[in-house]
């Protein structure tokens, strides 16, 4: 009998993770379907739609033929490359610094990064310190300001704090110095933490809109994200239009507006849906496990 409940309780868990499942995918599969689909077709697509109705690679053609489109993917992707490594170097560095149990003015520093999580200090001060350091304009005000985030950081000590202390201290009797036993001991023992915070990190830098709207203000230099929202989320079709030379604008009338907007949604989804795969193979097991199998 409790053999059956537990079969029974097993297949319902299994429907509503499927239903959930449907719930995410069949609307990304929607759109995909309208930015392949004739424009001429796409507008009688349903929102449950997930088969193109024709095809059709006028969409893509008209975002490709964007002036400011391919730069703007560009700066995009060197951003969240950039940025992301140097994310990562900063907080592995410190959260293997401050997981030494005597560590000199460790709890004075815990707190400071602890108040600096809980309080933010808001934009103003931050916009005014990168217009001192004269990083308007400049891809690096967008690298720089978020170095570090803290709740990571915790996140990236709890995992360098497993790793046993008796191999720490072979290393050190070994002679390995501290980079050495950072980089070959504690980085590979917790790369389930470091693939956890990579992911993170990297589809904030991807999905970064609001600074680089402040910041960037040569067109040349935008990412991606302000593009988008300019036209999937303001509806600004004029800049589609104005940078675009391969449709007249009588020609552009006969577009499916929507399905070009869903076609522009596909182009900035895409690395991301590249990128997990990659990271979720490392996110697996413990530190323990991997110091085992190490």
């Amino acid at each position: 009998m409790k053999k059956k409940n537990n079969v029974l309780a097993q297949f319902i868990i299994t429907v509503i993770m499927i239903l959930l499942t449907l719930t995410m995918l069949i609307p990304i599969l929607n759109i995909f379907a309208k930015s392949v689909s004739d424009p001429m077709l796409s507008p009688s697509m349903s929102g449950l739609r997930i088969i193109p109705a024709g095809l059709s690679t006028i969409n893509f053609q008209i975002i490709f033929s964007h002036q400011v489109l391919i730069p703007s993917i560009f700066n995009s992707l060197l951003i969240t490359i950039v940025g992301t490594t140097i994310n990562i170097f900063m907080t592995t560095t410190a959260a293997y610094a401050l997981v030494k149990p005597n560590l000199p003015g460790k709890k004075i520093l815990m707190i400071f990064l602890i108040c600096m999580m809980l309080f933010d200090p808001g934009f103003v001060p931050e916009y005014l310190v990168v217009q001192d350091l004269n990083l308007m304009n400049s891809r690096w005000s967008i690298i720089l300001v978020t170095a570090v985030n803290v709740y990571y950081l915790v996140i990236m000590m709890r995992f360098f704090g497993e790793v046993p202390r008796e191999i720490h201290e072979a290393a050190i009797i070994d002679g390995a110095g501290h980079f050495r036993i950072y980089w070959q001991i504690y980085f590979p023992l917790a790369k389930s933490g470091v693939a956890t915070i990579t992911m993170y990190y990297a589809v904030a830098r991807w999905n970064e809109y609001f600074r680089s709207g402040i910041y960037l203000l040569d067109s040349k230099k935008t990412t991606l994200q302000v593009i988008l929202r300019q036209f999937v989320v303001m509806n600004s079709t004029e800049t589609i239009v104005r940078s675009s030379d391969l449709l007249s604008y009588n020609e552009f009338a006969k577009i499916d507006v929507n399905a070009l907007k869903a076609a522009t949604i596909v182009v900035a989804i895409i690395p991301i849906l590249i990128f997990y795969p990659v990271i979720l193979r490392y996110i697996k097991g413990g530190v323990i496990s991997g110091a085992v199998k190490g």
